[in-house]
């Protein structure tokens, strides 16, 4: 399903499903204690990546194994679907109205999973390409992907994502981000 971001005509691939029950720790995650993880990794090299949720000072216990096995299949799956021998993973506690304003990134496409809520929004676009007021505003659930098409791809975007408003609510979200290696952060 995820795979039709090939297709011309998808700039959005959606795959609902619930997060993994052993990731309800996330909802209870102290995300002051631990730091965004930030790495381009070989394919071949994912296999390390528990040890940089340890070094992010994730807890050491199986819980976390959980974790590094759900990123590393999203990113087995994203390399898969864009051919690439790499990642660049963001796993990043987000605080702020980061992303506030409704957009497409640079890039070929961006797989996003928020691992706590509330989930990243997505709206579609009017004919030139900006926010659609008429659209209902869609929300990504905890565990959802969505696989958004980029600039790179396509130069008159129909579906735009943002980060949900919290600024001032005191509310935290764990988002995973996916990339190709030579990505162009947008």
């Amino acid at each position: 399903m995820l795979d039709r971001i090939r297709d011309e005509s998808v700039h959005l691939a959606l795959w609902r499903r619930p997060r993994l029950a052993a990731l309800d720790w996330l909802d209870e995650l102290d995300c002051d204690e631990i730091d965004d993880v930030q790495e381009t990794v070989a394919l071949a090299d994912l296999n390390g990546l528990p040890a940089m949720l340890s070094a992010a000072n994730y807890p050491d216990h199986a819980c976390t194994v959980a974790l590094a096995g759900e990123v590393i299949a999203h990113a087995q799956r994203f390399a898969r679907i864009m051919d690439s021998d790499g990642v660049r993973i963001r796993l990043e506690v987000v605080e702020t109205d980061a992303c506030r304003k409704f957009h497409m990134d640079h890039v070929e496409a961006r797989l996003l999973v928020p691992l706590t809520e509330p989930g990243t929004q997505w709206i579609e676009a009017d004919p030139d390409g900006r926010p659609d007021a008429a659209a209902p505003i869609h929300q990504l659930r905890a565990g959802d992907v969505g696989l958004f098409k980029g600039r790179v791809l396509v130069e008159t975007p129909r579906i735009l994502h943002r980060s949900p408003p919290i600024f001032g609510t005191g509310v935290s979200r764990l988002l995973l981000v996916l990339d190709t290696p030579l990505a162009v952060a947008g």
